[in-house]
């Protein structure tokens, strides 16, 4: 069973607290830390609902809490944010051989593995979907009102969170995603190490093809830089747009000159998506 929450962290910011906790995932086999930030006015009594945020390759729950500048707009708007880890952690967790950032440690990718040695701990989707919301919502003066968005890794991880669970999730977006990961070089090596090489098992995983068959028309927020280096090569944001225009998905992707893919580019337009998230939220 999921362990007791032992507190790491608290800072007070914008009237409300910044906390940083670990845990024994039962999910994932190993401790994992989170961090939440409860805005003011939060109680038992004003339960907020709650966006869950998915961070890219390479990061922690921290990159987000700390450089995106999103706390003083969730304080403003009544908003929980939550930031997992982005891979489960540990000694008995195994880690790329050759220690490459987008396998392994740091790239959970946000789905179940089924491929040994990963499958007894790399299960993020059912820890972000079902474990972790289901801790936050019983620890914490939160509702069960809640949405989902992520950057790059976090991104193809928020829409496919989505997309496989009509209604459990109010609003959607999602900062320069991996929105094809089954055609483009990030994904193909994790889809083949994480769930081996039959590509019809892939497909469940795969945003652009969820799309195609949504049981649920939850519209999508995308931004996306012009000079983002991953841009032709991972992200390739034109082919979900084709798809959604073909099945008649809501989806606006907004392409912002300039911008690459840091999170100078996240802080820039994270009042958006936080306004956008509220309205679904308590609309």
């Amino acid at each position: 069973m999921t362990g007791e929450l032992t507190l790491v962290a608290a800072n007070k910011t914008f009237g409300g607290w910044n906390k940083r906790y670990r845990h024994t995932s039962a999910t994932l086999g190993c401790e994992m830390v989170f961090t939440i930030f409860l805005p003011p006015g939060a109680s038992a009594e004003s339960p907020v609902p709650v966006v869950y945020w998915l961070s890219g390759l390479t990061c922690t729950d921290e990159n987000f809490i700390t450089k995106a500048g999103a706390q003083r707009i969730a304080a403003e708007l009544g908003l929980a944010l939550v930031a997992p880890d982005t891979s489960p952690r540990g000694e008995d967790v195994p880690d790329d051989p050759d220690k490459a950032y987008d396998f392994g440690l740091g790239a959970g990718f946000y789905l179940n593995a089924t491929q040994q040695p990963w499958s007894s701990h790399y299960r993020m989707y059912d820890y972000v979907v079902a474990e972790l919301p289901t801790l936050i919502e019983q620890a914490f003066p939160v509702s069960d009102v809640r949405s989902v968005m992520g950057h790059s890794m976090g991104g193809h991880g928020a829409l496919i969170c989505a997309l496989r669970n009509p209604g459990r999730y109010c609003a959607v977006s999602a900062f320069a995603p991996i929105v094809n990961p089954m055609a483009v070089p990030w994904g193909q090596k994790a889809f083949s190490g994480y769930l081996g090489l039959d590509r019809q098992s892939w497909r469940e995983w795969d945003a652009s093809v969820l799309m195609e068959t949504a049981a649920e028309r939850l519209p999508i927020l995308i931004d996306q830089g012009d000079r983002d280096d991953f841009l032709d090569t991972q992200l390739r944001p034109e082919i979900l747009q084709e798809v959604a225009a073909r099945v008649g998905h809501p989806m606006t992707v907004r392409m912002q000159a300039g911008y690459d893919h840091s999170y100078y580019f996240i802080a820039s337009f994270i009042e958006d998506h936080l306004r956008y998230h509220a309205e679904a939220l308590k609309g």
